[in-house]
């Protein structure tokens, strides 16, 4: 079960039918949604969701798909409601194309009747000794693209229009004269895939900079609260050594130092809040596209990779924030020259 937590959503970590995914890549499910809807950000790394009602319109496919079928695996592993969908009887195969439990008469019906349309049923016993990514595997394997057009949703599809970028049945290619370029479906899916992971290596070089800048805002916070702490033993130091009549100055010195300190804190939490906001964009990219490359279905390769690749080319055009462009919070200069005074 560890091997699969990343399909669950990421702000509940709980399975859900409706997940969303983010451009972020952040995956959240409606309910998680729902109750961060008035801020209209992501809750994990606070980036906001570019939608009126702060409700992606992308579904995670991938993850929906990936829980219904662990689902099945897991119902097989168990041996619970193993009953045929057809009889009603002890289901002792499993159709990957027919997504259906098979009794041994309905099996030999069906190996008869859709032999010649790669219907391949296997056994429970056999799909329940092997691990779970064999059982996703095979199903990946299994997995049809179907046609863009409603109605030849049943027609195998081999060829990729360019022009309007969807997955085609032979006879819309022929029929329909507004189809042009073609291209093998199969090789533009692969295209996708290696452009997905072109980009996935590009972001994990890319994610070096962002993370010595986050370790360097955290060296920078940590000398700060350093500088305050002797600050402000200085100044107890300094003004024990006044006259009762000095007692009013100590305050505002403290004061001062206090304030420095929460504009310093502020900005720098501010700076750690967005690196750490893009460093969690980065590892949910990596992670969505290492999972892609995995266990994705060619369907689920041609919906959701110009969605996902929009998203990494977004933070490819991140800059790390250069040392130079950030001043120096809490400068106590100004309470140092009031303590020479006294």
């Amino acid at each position: 079960e560890d091997d699969f937590q990343f399909t669950l959503c990421e702000g509940c970590r709980q399975e859900s039918p409706n997940l969303k995914l983010l451009t972020c890549l952040h995956t959240l499910c409606l309910g998680c949604l729902t109750k961060n809807e008035p801020v209209g950000q992501c809750p994990v790394c606070c980036t906001a969701i570019p939608h009126s009602s702060s409700i992606p319109d992308m579904d995670n496919l991938l993850f929906t798909n990936l829980q219904a079928r662990l689902k099945v695996y897991k119902q097989m592993v168990d041996g619970v409601d193993l009953f045929c969908d057809n009889c009603s009887k002890a289901g002792e195969f499993w159709c990957s194309e027919c997504f259906e439990f098979l009794c041994t008469k309905c099996f030999e019906a069906h190996q008869r009747y859709l032999r010649w349309e790669s219907h391949r049923a296997r056994r429970v016993t056999d799909i329940r000794a092997g691990a779970a990514k064999d059982f996703l595997e095979g199903i990946r394997r299994a997995g049809n693209l179907s046609c863009s057009n409603p109605a030849h949703k049943s027609q195998p599809v081999s060829i990729y229009c360019q022009r309007c970028e969807k997955a085609l049945c032979c006879s819309c290619a022929l029929l329909d004269n507004q189809h042009a370029p073609f291209r093998d479906i199969r090789s533009e899916t692969q295209r996708r895939q290696e452009e997905l992971s072109s980009m996935e290596r590009e972001l994990r070089r890319r994610r070096s900079g962002f993370e010595a800048t986050y370790a360097s805002l955290q060296g920078e916070a940590a000398r700060l609260e350093e500088a305050q702490r002797e600050m402000r033993e200085l100044i107890r130091r300094r003004v024990e050594q006044l006259v009762r009549l000095l007692r009013r100055e100590e305050e505002e010195l403290v004061g001062l130092v206090e304030a420095r300190q929460e504009q310093g804190r502020r900005e720098l939490a501010r700076e750690l809040r967005h690196v750490e906001g893009v460093l969690r964009r980065m590892e949910a990219g990596e992670r969505l596209v290492e999972k892609m490359s995995l266990y994705a279905s060619e369907q689920e390769v041609m919906d959701m990779q110009p969605f996902i690749k929009a998203s990494l080319q977004e933070l490819q055009r991140l800059q790390v924030p250069a040392a130079t462009e950030r001043g120096q919070p809490g400068d106590l200069s100004e309470c140092r020259a009031r303590l020479q005074a006294l």
